[in-house]
């Protein structure tokens, strides 16, 4: 259950040299009249956010790619039920270099897609992940019941559940679709999905190596080849890479001048709901075990001119230990160094510089520091 909450994504950006042109036209059938439809991607330049109206039931889109690449379709109806009120409905769409169709009727569930191979094996992966995403889904409700409760052992169990079905899908679905579908346009999209943001290269690293030629020497190849190797580094059993960055005071702290000690070094940001829900129990460990050769160093991916929101939120939290940041966001240069995708995340290092551990949250973080502290 914590993966629906516990990570806040640096979004995937598709390098975009050699671009090719992708149409969309399409139509739509709809008893509600159609206010404007939306498209939108990323790029290696950004974010791209379209749209169009309908003209005499039709709709046309022209973009540019450089390989298949997901993105969101959007279509806001008109309504009018005694007040006026715009509804919304929306669709994954696999774009790819060539015309793509889409033929609507009432709404985005019955939308049928032609043209896009993409589309088509996106299509089948979801119908494939369906049973999982399902199971999931039954299990929310139980799950928010005993939130509300405080019932913390209920919620822990619902957890287990979430994420032993999580790790079904992942095997059963995504491993199993790179295996035997290592041609596949989306092969490496599921791939990126199996890998996640903590990825372990043993496991992954072969499956790269079965995608085509094409894919891996592709500027996103490249990219996803170089997170490999920084992923390596980062590993368990790899020692901690050194770094120095300013303190809330601006003084330079290097994680080297922590040997000798247990170090937590944490990534997070004051804008990242799941980081916040995490610093309660960051914050109890610290407390616990401070006294006992175990300190924490935060690096936060808070962005620039956002000082004072980082401070806040570091005495709002009580966090009371070192706070480092260059205020760049995503482009922290030891997020960037660690690889980091995803917040929050953590590392474990021993009083040699070792990585011992890595994404240690809740109760996980307690029993590991409790078993290599209990002296």
């Amino acid at each position: 259950m914590k993966k629906m909450i516990v990570f806040f994504l640096i979004p995937f950006l598709a390098f975009t040299p050699h671009t090719k042109p992708v149409i969309i036209k399409g139509r739509v059938q709809s008893p509600d009249p159609v206010k404007k439809i939306y498209l939108s991607f990323r790029t290696k330049e950004g974010a791209v956010n379209d749209s169009a109206v309908l003209l005499n039931g039709r709709f046309q889109f022209k973009e540019q790619v450089a390989e298949p690449t997901l993105a969101t379709f959007v279509i806001a109806f008109e309504k009018d039920n005694g007040k006026s009120k715009d509804s919304f409905d929306y669709m994954k769409l696999f774009l790819e270099p060539g015309q793509i169709n889409i033929s609507i009727r009432d709404s985005l569930k019955s939308a049928r897609v032609t043209g896009s191979k993409a589309h088509t094996a996106f299509e089948q992966l979801t119908r494939s992940e369906k049973p999982f995403t399902d199971a999931q889904t039954r299990l929310r409700p139980k799950y928010f019941q005993y939130q509300k409760e405080n019932n913390k052992a209920g919620m822990e169990q619902i957890e287990q559940q979430y994420d032993s079905i999580e790790t079904k899908k992942k095997e059963e679905v995504w491993r199993s679709f790179v295996v035997n579908n290592p041609g596949s346009p989306i092969a490496f999209y599921v791939l990126k999905e199996y890998a996640g943001v903590d990825i372990n290269v043993p496991e992954i690293g072969p499956l790269f190596d079965k995608l085509p030629a094409s894919v891996k020497n592709s500027p996103s190849g490249v990219e996803f080849k170089q997170q490999l190797e920084v992923a390596k580094n980062t590993s368990v059993g790899a020692y901690a890479l050194d770094f120095t960055q300013n303190d809330t005071l601006d003084n330079p702290v290097s994680l080297s001048s922590f040997r000798g000690k247990y170090v937590l070094l944490d990534f997070w940001a004051s804008w990242c709901g799941p980081c916040r829900a995490e610093n309660p129990n960051v914050a109890k460990a610290f407390n616990q075990y401070k006294d006992k050769n175990f300190t924490v160093l935060s690096v936060s991916l808070d962005a620039p001119g956002k000082k004072q929101a980082w401070l806040d939120a570091i005495h709002k939290d009580g966090l009371t230990w070192t706070h480092v940041s260059d205020l760049k966001r995503w482009n922290n240069a030891v997020a960037k160094l660690y690889g980091i995708m995803g917040i929050p995340q953590n590392f474990l290092i021993d009083p040699q510089g070792k990585i011992i551990a890595k994404n240690l949250k809740g109760e996980k973080l307690n029993k590991k520091l409790e078993e290599v502290l209990s002296y």
